[in-house]
């Protein structure tokens, strides 16, 4: 076992979850951390004019204020989505809000979009000099009505939308009330349409949640199509709790989960995206990633880019370059030459 999981986790899991993560992020934004170098140029792609040095980023709510941007590359991540930013600077719910389940390698928050505004979030993001791609994850704010909605992601995105890689319409956290209804075909067409008004060029996402059904999946897939989305994550994390047992420690806590337990649905989720998509809309997998062979299964999925952040969590600093060589293993082990040949072979 590693220094981190036999020493440091331990530690760091003795203290409420969201302290923890706080300190970790006061360690992280100065660069003291960082993993073992590995790179394969197997693992080299390039979508939307970006390159990406591999294709495992850090996924949103970890780094939500901006704060580490220049670091990242340090941990070995191809790519690090920032956010989620609001137009108005919020505290989020009442702590406690984030909860470990351990014995299930997850994680519960109903954090509730807690960041510092748009204007903050973009100014750091100007001063940034970011190794790797940076994606803007775009929420909106818990006290603008949901009819003011594509107004309140509009004025975020004019602020920020010269500089991110990419931007995600976030319209599926489960903790701010009625966001969800927004991936609804006629709202999420509204938040697009403003969005494109300020900037019609930039790559844009919408992300979904693991609990759709498919026929409403196949109508952001329909939504997508019809106003050139660059692509889909899939997905947030889930409000449902089948995956854990009674027994599991903070089962009952209000919030998403995320980790271990979400992996079945996330899967299930991109899998039918990879299969009504086709092969001009760009997926990025994400929910319950730990290991090489996790990664090799979302890719398979249909995944083009994927996310990790539960997993990061339980393995510690080496976790992503540990989860690409053992990746690049497995595609050997197959005789697969590329990743647009792994792509979709599990569909």
């Amino acid at each position: 076992m590693s220094l981190y999981g036999s020493v440091l986790r331990p530690l760091l899991f003795m203290l409420p979850a969201e302290t923890a993560h706080d300190l970790g992020m006061r360690v992280l934004r100065r660069g003291w951390v960082k993993a073992r170098d590995y790179h394969s140029p197997i693992l080299e792609q390039e979508y939307f004019g970006v390159k990406f040095k591999n294709p495992l980023g850090l996924a949103a709510g970890f780094d939500k204020n901006a704060l580490a941007l220049n670091h990242w590359h340090l941990l070995g991540f191809g790519f690090v989505e920032t956010g989620t930013v609001t137009w108005h600077p919020q505290p989020g719910n009442p702590k406690p809000r984030m909860f470990r389940v351990p014995s299930h390698q997850g994680v519960i928050n109903r954090l509730g979009f807690n960041n510092d505004g748009a204007r903050m979030v973009s100014s750091r993001l100007a001063a940034a000099s970011p190794q790797i791609p940076v994606g803007v994850n775009l929420g909106k704010s818990k006290v603008t009505d949901l009819v003011n909605a594509a107004r309140d992601y509009q004025d975020s995105y004019r602020l920020l939308h010269k500089n991110g890689s990419y931007f995600v319409i976030n319209v599926s956290s489960p903790n701010t009330p009625g966001l969800r209804s927004l991936q609804e075909k006629g709202p999420l067409l509204e938040i697009i349409q403003a969005l494109r008004e300020v900037n019609p060029d930039r790559p844009l996402f919408v992300k979904v949640a693991p609990d759709l059904e498919l026929d409403a999946l196949d109508e952001v897939v329909e939504v997508a199509r019809e106003t050139g989305l660059t692509g889909i994550i899939a997905t947030n994390t889930t409000i449902s709790r089948d995956s854990l047992p009674e027994s599991a420690p903070n089962r009952n806590e209000q919030g998403g989960l995320s980790g271990q337990p979400v992996k079945q649905k996330a899967d299930e989720a991109l899998a039918h995206l990879g299969r009504t998509c086709g092969k001009e809309m760009l997926l990025i997998g994400v929910g319950g990633i730990f290991d090489g062979q996790d990664l090799y299964d979302k890719i398979a999925r249909g995944a083009h880019l994927c996310q990790i952040y539960t997993g990061w969590i339980y393995g510690g600093p080496h976790t992503v370059p540990n989860i690409l060589e053992e990746f690049v293993g497995l595609l050997e082990r197959d005789g697969v030459k590329t990743l647009d040949e792994l792509r979709g072979s599990k569909l």
